[in-house]
C-alpha cells in the first residue's frame, strides 16, 4: 500500500476498534467476537510498527507500551480531590439535610428547595483524575493527599474503559440531556478544543480478583488481600504490562471542569456520551425517603454486584447549590457517603492496653484473638473511652462482635455475655498514666481521661512523631523508633532539639553508621524550609487538621508576601477567638484552641527557638494584600492572559471566591472570548461584567 493508503487504513482501523470498545466497555453490547476484535488490533499494530510516523498517543495500540518506570512523578490537581463525610444511619442523613437547609436558609418543611439528590454506588476502589486536551488523554493521576497525586498515566492507558480519545457527541445526543442548541455547541467546542478533567474510581471486579488469586496460588505467588488493594497495587506498578494483566475498570463519578451543566445527573449522562463507563445502577431520588429505599435495596443485594460496594454517595443534584454550600474541613457539604452496615466478626478480648496520645488522652485498645474481617487480619481494636466500655459492659476474656468499615479503625460494638467462660475479669481504669505514673484526670465536659503531665514521655514522643511526620516537616529517615531512641538517649526533649542534632551525636547510636547519620542530618537541614500549611499542622494544635491548616496558611499568606516565625507570633498572640472564627473554615473549637495555643509560653518558646535555628516558612504561592476578600467571581469564555485554573487560583489566593454559577451574590463576571450563558444571565441580573484585561488590572 502507498503511504496515503496506509494512513487511511490506520485511521479506519482505529475508528472501528474505538467503536467496539465503546459498545463493549460503556454500553455492554457486543457486535463482533473477541477473536475478530483481536484480529483488527493485530492488523493495526503491524501497520503502525511498519509506519511509526503514524503512531499517535491516542491509538489503541498505545494502551501498553514503553519501558518500566523508575518512579512516579508528582502531579498537582487543578482543584482538590476531596474526602467525603460519612453517615451510618437515617438519622445521620436527616441531620445532614437539616444542616444544608440551614445554610441555604430553606424552611425545614421545604421538600423541593434543593432539587433532589443523585445517588451513586460507593465503589471500593481507588480515585483518579484524568486530563484530556483537545479530546486526547494526556495525564492521569491518583488522588494522593487530595492536593497532589502520582502521575500514573502509563498505567491508566492499559484500562480499556478509559478512552484515549474522547468520543465527540452529536448535538442531537446532547439535546436529550435537556440542553439547548447553544449549550450543545459550547460543550462540543470545549471537548474538541480545550482541556477538561474527569474524575472516577478504578476498581477490580470480583471475577478478576478471584481469577487472579487462583492463578497466583497455582504459581506460588502471594495472593491479593481484597479487590481494593488489588486495584491500588495494580495502578502503582512501575511496569504497565503488569497493570494490563489485572484487567481494571474505570467508572466516572464527576466532571471536574465547568461545562455549564445544571444538574449533577447530567454529568454522568455526558460522561457516557464522551466514551466513559458510568454505573447504570445510579439513581435520582427526589427526597430522603427515596434515598433510604434505594440504599436499603442495594445493601440487601450488594453481594450480587460484580464489584465491592460499601454504601451510597448522596449528592445534591442542583449544581448551582454546590458553591453556596462550599467545603468544610476534609470534604464538601453537598455530598454525604451513606455507608452500609460494616462487616463484622466475633473474637475474644485477651487484654486491654493503653495508648497515650500527644494531647495526653488515654485510649483503651483491645488485644484480640486474630480474626479476618473485611479482607484483613485484625489483632487490635479501639474501645474509644471508659464510657464506651461501661456501655458495652465489657470484661477481659469476653467474646465480642468486631466491626470494620472500610479504612475505619476496627471497633468492638457488642459483648456476648452468654459466651463468658467464668474466668473473665472486671475492667478497671488505671489511676495513673501507664507511661509516666502521673495521676490521670477527667476534665469536666469530656469523656476522656488525660495524663496532665506536659512532659510525659509518651505525649512528647507522639508530639515529636507528629511534628517530624510526612504531613508535617516530613523529615526523611526520622521514623518512630529513631525518635524514641533519640529521646531515650536524651538527645532530643522537644521538637526544636531535632534541628540541633549533629553527625557526632548520631554515630555512637546503634544502627547509625557514618553515612546514615550524615543522611539524617542532611534531611533535617533540608526540612528547615517548610510549607506554611505543613508547619501549622506539625505544631499539633488541637482541632487543626490538614485542611484547616491549609486555610490558615492561605489567610496568613494573603496578609503579606513573606512571614517569619517572629511575625507569626506577633500576629497570632493578639488574635481573639472571634478573630480566628472569621477565617473561612475555622470553627468555634478551632478558634478557641488557636487562642489558647498562642498564649502558652512553652509554645511561643518553640516558635522562637525554631526561628533562631533557621526554620523558614514558605508559601506554595506568595501574594500581596487580601484585596478580593468577600468578592464572588464567575469566569466564562476563553481568557487570553491566564488559564481558567490560574485565574481561579489568583482569586482564591487574594481572598475571593470563584464559583460556577451566576447569582445575585456574584460581584463580577469575567468574560473572555465566546462567553456562554453565564454572560447572558449576568446581564439579566445586572451583575458587573469585566474583560480579562480589566480582571488583570483588578488583580
Amino acid at each position: 500500500m502507498k503511504k496515503e493508503e496506509v494512513k487511511n487504513r490506520i485511521a479506519k482501523l482505529r475508528q472501528e476498534i474505538n467503536y467496539h470498545r465503546y459498545l463493549y466497555h460503556v454500553l455492554d453490547k457486543i457486535e463482533i467476537s473477541d477473536a475478530a476484535l483481536d484480529s483488527l488490533k493485530n492488523e493495526l499494530f503491524k501497520l503502525e510498527s511498519a509506519n511509526p510516523e503514524f503512531i499517535t498517543p491516542d491509538s489503541p495500540t498505545q494502551r501498553v507500551g514503553g519501558r518500566p518506570l523508575a518512579k512516579f512523578n508528582k502531579f498537582r490537581h487543578s482543584s482538590p480531590m476531596l474526602s467525603l463525610f460519612d453517615a451510618f444511619s437515617e438519622d445521620d442523613m436527616r441531620d445532614w439535610e437539616e444542616r444544608v437547609k440551614r445554610i441555604l436558609k430553606l424552611s425545614p418543611l421545604d421538600k423541593g428547595g434543593m432539587g433532589g439528590f443523585y445517588c451513586e454506588l460507593k465503589m471500593d476502589g481507588l480515585a483518579a483524575g484524568l486530563v484530556y486536551e483537545k479530546g486526547v488523554f494526556i495525564t492521569g493521576a491518583t488522588r494522593g493527599d487530595g492536593q497532589t497525586g502520582e502521575d500514573v498515566t502509563q498505567n491508566l492507558k492499559t484500562i480499556e474503559s478509559i478512552p484515549l480519545k474522547l468520543r465527540l457527541p452529536a448535538e442531537k445526543e446532547l439535546s436529550y440531556l435537556g440542553l439547548g442548541p447553544k449549550k450543545c455547541q459550547e460543550i462540543i467546542s470545549t471537548v474538541a478544543n480545550k482541556k477538561i478533567e474527569v474524575r472516577g474510581e478504578i476498581i477490580m471486579s470480583a471475577k478478576v480478583f478471584n481469577e487472579l488469586n487462583q492463578k497466583y496460588k497455582k504459581e506460588g505467588k502471594a495472593e491479593l488481600a481484597n479487590p481494593r488493594n488489588g486495584a491500588a497495587g495494580s495502578i502503582r506498578q512501575l511496569d504497565s504490562k503488569i497493570t494490563a494483566e489485572r484487567k481494571l475498570e474505570f467508572y466516572v463519578y464527576a466532571l471536574a471542569s465547568a461545562l455549564g451543566l445544571e444538574k449533577h445527573e447530567q454529568e454522568h449522562e455526558l460522561a457516557e456520551l464522551l466514551g466513559f463507563k458510568v454505573l447504570k445502577q445510579n439513581k435520582y431520588c427526589s427526597n430522603l425517603d427515596e434515598v433510604f429505599a434505594f440504599h436499603h435495596s442495594l445493601e440487601k443485594n450488594k453481594d450480587r454486584l460484580p464489584f465491592a460496594c460499601d454504601g451510597v454517595v448522596v449528592k445534591i443534584n442542583n449544581l448551582a447549590l454546590w458553591p453556596l454550600l462550599g467545603v468544610i474541613g476534609k470534604g464538601p457539604r453537598y455530598i454525604m457517603a451513606y455507608k452500609f452496615a460494616a462487616e463484622q466478626a466475633t473474637t475474644k478480648i485477651r487484654e486491654v492496653i493503653w495508648q497515650v496520645g500527644r494531647t495526653g488522652v488515654l485510649t483503651p485498645t483491645a488485644v484480640l484473638d486474630p480474626v479476618r474481617v473485611g479482607g484483613a487480619t485484625i489483632t487490635h481494636a479501639t474501645l474509644h473511652n471508659m464510657d464506651e466500655i461501661k456501655r458495652l459492659g465489657l470484661k477481659i476474656g469476653d467474646t465480642v462482635i468486631l466491626r470494620k468499615a472500610g479504612d475505619v479503625i476496627p471497633e468492638v460494638i457488642k459483648v456476648l455475655p452468654g459466651l463468658r467462660p467464668g474466668s473473665e475479669k472486671e475492667f478497671k481504669m488505671p489511676k495513673q498514666c501507664t507511661i509516666c505514673g502521673t495521676p490521670v484526670v477527667k476534665i469536666d465536659g469530656e469523656v476522656a481521661y488525660r495524663c496532665p503531665n506536659q512532659f510525659c514521655f509518651a505525649r512528647e514522643r507522639e508530639k515529636m512523631i507528629h511534628f517530624a511526620g510526612k504531613k508535617g516537616f516530613d523529615i526523611k529517615g526520622l521514623g518512630d523508633k529513631i525518635i524514641e531512641k533519640l529521646m531515650e538517649e536524651g538527645l532530643i526533649n522537644a521538637p526544636q532539639d531535632i534541628f540541633t542534632l549533629k553527625v557526632g551525636d548520631l554515630e555512637p547510636l546503634e544502627r547509625f553508621a557514618e553515612k546514615s547519620a550524615e543522611n539524617l542530618v542532611s534531611a533535617i537541614a533540608k526540612a528547615k524550609q517548610v510549607e506554611f500549611s505543613k508547619f501549622l499542622f506539625a505544631l499539633g494544635i488541637r482541632y487543626i487538621g490538614e485542611e484547616t491548616a491549609r486555610l490558615l496558611s492561605l489567610f496568613f499568606a494573603s496578609q503579606m508576601r513573606k512571614m517569619t516565625l517572629g511575625e507569626l507570633v506577633k500576629i497570632a498572640r493578639i488574635k481573639k477567638e472571634e478573630d480566628w472564627e472569621k477565617i473561612d473554615g475555622v470553627g468555634e473549637k478551632a478558634g478557641k484552641s488557636l487562642t489558647e495555643y498562642f498564649k502558652e509560653r512553652r509554645n511561643l518558646k518553640l516558635l522562637q527557638d525554631l526561628e533562631k535555628l533557621g526554620v523558614e516558612l514558605v508559601y506554595e504561592k506568595t501574594k500581596k494584600a487580601q484585596k478580593l476578600a468577600g468578592l464572588n467571581f464567575v469566569l466564562t469564555g476563553s481568557l487570553k492572559h491566564l488559564s481558567r485554573e490560574e485565574a481561579k487560583e489568583r482569586i482564591e489566593l487574594l481572598g475571593g471566591k470563584a464559583t460556577n454559577s451566576v447569582s445575585a451574590k456574584t460581584n463580577y463576571v469575567v468574560a473572555g472570548e465566546n462567553p456562554g450563558s453565564k454572560y447572558d444571565r449576568a446581564k439579566k441580573l445586572g451583575v458587573k461584567i469585566i474583560s480579562d484585561k480589566e480582571f488583570l488590572e483588578l488583580l
